[in-house]
């Protein structure tokens, strides 16, 4: 019952990026995620992309920050875990 961010370290769209996932449910994720006001198009299966200026609304809101690696670890061991181009 635990939702994850990782670093802003991933670029796109001339800004820099993290991933919020969670080791319990996708609900539990879209929850958080409309808690600090990420729109539902940031959601890419099975993470949200939150852009560096809103890591900060997430840490403060009780996400716990980790390392990209243990990110994945997490979001696997939990069964979550979706391969690249496997639909939602």
């Amino acid at each position: 019952m635990t939702i994850y961010i990782d670093p802003p370290t991933w670029p796109g769209h001339g800004r820099m990026w993290s991933h919020m996932v969670s080791d319990l449910s996708v609900e539990e994720l879209h929850a958080f995620a409309a808690k600090i006001g990420c729109p539902p198009r940031a959601f890419d299966g099975d993470h949200y992309d939150v852009p560096e200026d809103r890591y900060a609304d997430a840490v403060d809101a009780g996400a716990v920050e980790v390392g990209s690696k243990e990110l994945v670890r997490r979001l696997t061991a939990a069964g979550l875990r979706r391969p690249k181009g496997r639909p939602a």
